[in-house]
């Protein structure tokens, strides 16, 4: 079976952001006034690897995201009846399971699974070297052999772990009849499948301009009309809440990205070249997007088992907070035979307190207590118990926020490389042919673009605002680090945002946890963005960081909360 012959743009609509996601979006998806060629869902992190490895090791059969089969159980016939075509990266660790298990609902579809991307069989050609044995080890594969097995009929594609844009790279490139060498159109498709990968985010879900999301239902999943050149417009279900802008298009465009040349599996695609335009009501346009060709060598996800840990939350309450903090703690690590006998601790007081407070719990801040080892025993009950010798011994008013748990395990995040020719990208058709995917032409990385002149800020009085007044921000984790997209609505805005956020004014804001580690700024003026990268502020990933919110997801909203002398120009009546 080949492409279509028309050559319209294909439509791929979205129905999961995340293994956990909305399981009605599927039927929600498939039955919208809006029809769809594709249904696409991404259902793998880097937390999820770990997840699946654990489920994987205690049910060799398990890996894949069960939460699929589920959805597909609801709308697989419909989507047959409809020749809506389904690709996934559901399949995790086990793609071949979860073939197996979609061709037990007995529905005749054609199944076809893509694999390639577990290293665990051979580490020694990752870089840096391996040491150890990791629960998870995955290259990022590209769209190529999801391509393939549509072009061969397949009526459902799962895959390991491919990049989140290739789910639309993938099928725009079967539907199209593109080569590797259309690297502009390829570049399109990773834009258009950057946007909708993470389902409501593109329609209003985590928006920071929240006066702009006039229908406060559950924002709808977003569709990509991806043209032959690659070319898109973000839409969505009629009827569904939210909404897409070129505000939330932007936002999502910023989310856990670095640099302005992204690289992936099939193209580098430079995000300084987007751009936006409302074209209608919930329709966004995006063109002018620029590809050059892929990096010699495949990003890979590693996760190894991390070792045990355990926290306890101590409740304080009123006057003397820090002295309290300081008792507790030299108190509790004097029971439990001193902070060395543990691999790490890590102790935060977080102040919610206020003076003279209206009311009891804004009187409240929290100490807690996370113990990090190899041995469970030590970081189990043994410590967690430890703390209710406080309980009549310690400062006034003790008491905590959880009774005394077990201990858990934890994994740590590693980011590494390996050459394409160590990856062996394969397709396993419906009738079991097993076909090698070709690499596409590669190229090193480069280099920036010249950033065009800076623009001019508006000069005069200022005020003291916060930034979130003229900025929007989204923020997320890649690994240990995080990013903070912040963006403006208007070219004056941008001009003073341009000038204001550098490194060392980005490191101030974010204050001490920042102070000392190494910061990026890049400029992205078609988007009016300026994007922040904070290195090693998640220290080994969300499996294992200690921070109250380990995947940075509300680091851009603390950035903008913070008051700086803003333009009064900017600002309005």
């Amino acid at each position: 079976m080949s492409a279509p012959s028309a050559r319209r743009a294909v439509r791929v609509g979205n129905c999961s952001g995340f293994y956990g996601d909305r399981l009605s979006a599927a039927r929600e998806m498939v039955d919208g006034p809006e029809p769809i060629d594709v249904l696409c869902g991404d259902y793998l992190a880097e937390l999820t690897m770990l997840i699946l490895a654990k489920a994987q090791a205690k049910d060799p059969a398990a890996g894949y995201a069960k939460t699929f089969v589920t959805q597909m159980r609801d709308v697989l016939g419909t989507c047959l009846a409809k020749g809506i075509k389904v690709v996934a990266n559901a399949g995790g660790l086990n793609p071949s399971g979860l073939a197996a298990a979609l061709d037990e609902l007995g529905t005749g579809a054609r199944i076809a699974f893509v694999e390639g991307d577990d290293l665990r069989g051979s580490l020694g050609d990752i870089v840096p070297a391996v040491e150890g044995k990791p629960v998870s080890a995955n290259a990022y594969l590209g769209g190529w052999g999801i391509a393939e097995a549509l072009a061969e009929g397949a009526d459902v594609v799962v895959t390991g772990r491919v990049t989140d844009a290739s789910l639309v790279v993938g099928p725009a490139a079967w539907w199209h009849g593109w080569t590797p060498a259309d690297l502009d159109a390829l570049a399109g498709a990773v834009v258009a499948g950057h946007v909708i990968e993470c389902g409501p985010q593109a329609c209003g879900g985590n928006y920071s301009f929240l006066a702009e999301i006039t229908d406060r239902r559950y924002p709808g999943f977003p569709i990509a009309e991806v043209a032959a050149d690659g070319s898109s417009v973000i839409t969505k279900q009629p009827g569904t809440g939210g909404l897409v802008s070129t505000g939330t298009v932007t936002a999502q465009l910023l989310y856990e990205i670095a640099g302005p040349a992204y690289l992936g599996p099939d193209c580098t695609t430079h995000f300084d070249s987007i751009a936006l335009a409302q074209e209608g009501p919930d329709r966004v346009a995006i063109s002018g997007v620029r590809g050059s060709a892929p990096p010699p060598t495949l990003k890979v996800a590693l996760n190894d088992a991390g070792g045990y840990r355990n926290s306890m939350t101590l409740v304080l309450t009123g006057l003397d907070i820090e002295e309290k903090a300081a008792w507790a703690e030299e108190e509790l690590f004097a029971i439990l035979g001193g902070r060395s006998r543990f691999a790490d601790v890590d102790v935060r007081l977080l102040r919610f307190d206020r003076p003279d407070a209206p009311s009891n719990d804004q009187a409240t801040a929290h100490l807690r207590i996370t113990v990090k080892d190899p041995d469970p025993r030590l970081v189990g009950r043994a410590f967690s118990n430890a703390t209710m010798e406080l309980a009549l011994g310690g400062y006034a008013g003790f008491h905590t926020t959880t009774p005394p748990g077990a201990e858990s395990a934890y994994g740590v995040y590693r980011p590494a490389a390996v050459p394409r020719s160590a990856v062996t990208h394969t397709v396993v058709l419906p009738d079991g042919t097993r076909r090698t995917v070709a690499d596409p032409q590669v190229g090193e990385q480069p280099p920036a673009r010249p950033e065009v002149a800076a623009p001019v800020a508006p000069e005069g009085p200022s005020e003291r605002v916060p930034l979130g007044r003229i900025c929007g921000a989204r923020s997320g984790d890649k690994g240990g680090n995080a990013n903070v997209g912040v963006w403006t609505r208007t070219d004056a805005e941008y001009a003073w945002l341009r000038g204001f956020l550098t490194a060392d004014t980005a490191r101030e804001l974010l204050g001490p946890e920042a102070a000392e580690l190494p910061i990026e700024v890049f400029a992205l003026p078609n988007l009016r963005a300026v994007n922040v990268v904070v290195h090693g502020i998640l220290g080994e990933g969300v499996a294992s960081s200690v921070r109250p919110d380990p995947q940075a997801k509300g680091l851009g909203e603390y950035l903008r909360s913070r008051v700086v002398d803003v333009p009064a120009a900017l600002l309005g009546p």
